[in-house]
Order: C-alpha cells, then sequence, then structure tokens
C-alpha cells in the first residue's frame, strides 16, 4: 500500500465516529470519499504528483471502487487531480505561473464581493462575524500562530464573499481558494510576518461598518495584489516551481 494512503480508513471511521448522532443524513460513501481525500490533499497529506490507482485507493478506505470513481471525478472538476484511464488519478501540482493567474482571478471577484456587501450594508450577525475573525488573526499573530492566523484570514475571506450573496462567485472563489490553499500553507513560514494583512482586514472592516464601496474595493484590491505578488516572490526566491 502506497504510504500516503496509509490510515485513511483510520480517518474516515474517526470522521464517521465524530457525525454519529448529529442531525441531517448520513454522507454516502462516494461523499466520504471525496471529503477526506480532498481534506487531505488540501492539507498536504497527500502531496503533489502523488499518484494511485482507483483500487489502491478503495483498498484504503475499505470501499468499493465506483464511490471512488466518483469522488475522484468531483475532485477533477475542482482541479485537484487528474484521473488517467486505467491509471488512477495524479494529484495535480500548483506552479508560480498558476498561483499568479488564480490571485488575479481572486482578487477580481473578491473585490466586486467587497464592494457589494459594503453598498448592503452588514447586519449585526455579520459584523460580529467579520470583527471575531479580525480578533483571531490579531491573537494568532501574538502567540505566533501562524497556521491558526492562516484559518481565521481564510474564514474572514470566505464571510466577504458569502454576505455578497451571489452563489456562483461563492463558487468560484471557493475553488481557487482550495486550489492556493495548499500553497499557502506550504509557504507560511517562509513569508514575514503578516502584521500589515491583518491591518488590511481591520481597515476593509472599517470601510464595510461605513457603507463606503469605493473605500471598500480599493483597500481589498491593494491587499490582494500585495499578497499575490509577495506569495509568487516568495516561490521565485526559494525555486519551489510546483507544488
Amino acid at each position: 500500500m502506497v504510504s500516503e494512503l496509509a490510515g485513511l480508513k483510520q480517518a474516515l471511521s474517526d470522521a464517521e465516529t465524530a457525525a454519529a448522532g448529529l442531525p441531517g443524513r448520513r454522507l454516502s460513501y462516494s461523499d466520504q470519499a471525496y471529503s477526506l481525500l480532498r481534506r487531505k490533499i488540501l492539507d498536504n497529506e497527500i502531496s503533489a504528483g502523488f499518484q494511485a490507482t482507483e483500487q489502491e485507493i478503495a483498498q484504503a478506505l475499505g470501499m468499493s471502487r465506483t464511490p471512488v470513481r466518483e469522488a475522484l471525478v468531483r475532485l477533477a472538476n475542482e482541479g485537484l487531480v487528474e484521473v488517467r484511464p486505467r491509471h488512477g488519478m495524479r494529484v495535480l501540482p500548483v506552479s508560480g505561473e498558476d498561483m499568479r493567474e488564480i490571485y488575479e482571478i481572486l482578487t477580481g471577484l473578491e473585490t466586486v464581493a467587497a464592494e457589494s456587501v459594503a453598498r448592503m450594508g452588514l447586519s449585526e450577525a455579520q459584523t460580529a462575524g467579520l470583527e471575531q475573525a479580525v480578533t483571531d488573526m490579531d491573537e494568532a499573530l501574538a502567540r505566533e500562530d501562524l497556521r491558526a492566523w492562516a484559518e481565521a484570514d481564510e474564514r474572514f475571506h470566505m464571510l466577504l464573499v458569502d454576505f455578497c450573496g451571489n452563489r456562483r462567485l461563492r463558487s468560484l472563489v471557493g475553488t481557487y481558494w482550495d486550489q492556493a490553499h495548499r500553497v499557502r500553507m506550504i509557504t507560511l513560514r517562509l513569508r514575514p510576518k503578516p502584521t500589515k494583512s491583518s491591518q488590511d482586514h481591520a481597515d476593509l472592516l472599517d470601510a464595510l461598518r461605513r457603507r463606503d464601496g469605493e473605500a471598500a474595493r480599493r483597500i481589498h484590491r491593494k491587499h490582494r495584489e500585495g499578497s499575490g505578488e509577495m506569495l509568487i516572490e516568495i516561490l521565485e526566491t526559494h525555486g519551489l516551481t510546483a507544488l
């Protein structure tokens, strides 16, 4: 059994145990395989370039090939894997050029979302959610917990996109965030301490509270462009051509 697949069955069992008794329907085998493989890929526990057949994955998960095949098709549609007939799947790497394109797209889409949310105005609950994300970022930086900072950062961005109410925009942003997530996690400790990034979020939140769409658009575009440029520079400086 390929080493990166070791422990998948136990992880699946643990997930089922954690979900036991929770309201809602039980996930199908296809959904379970998709969720687990997706999480492992995004967390770099299954790394870029990794290859395995459907049968190897099915054996590791303790299920038949059909739900595995369905899960791989979904992952392929999200740009995370390549499915090859008779060869199973390969986890797709993300290159510096990929990240450049991804950040250009995220900059455009999230800027639209920020301006839209500002013009619509935030509810008390929405404001509280964004405020908590900013607080969590500040506290994570204070204790130098970069992973917790990154989680709060992603939460802020996804809340912002959720609040704009555009389902198609949210779906697109989610797909590109997933593709960027692996690179962000790998390069997290190669970047300077993200103090300015946290301040950018606080400034954006202030513009959203004031319902200043122009300021929200300008602040978020500058933030996103700066983040993308810094990430590309890290990849080039360290010779990380594909992750």
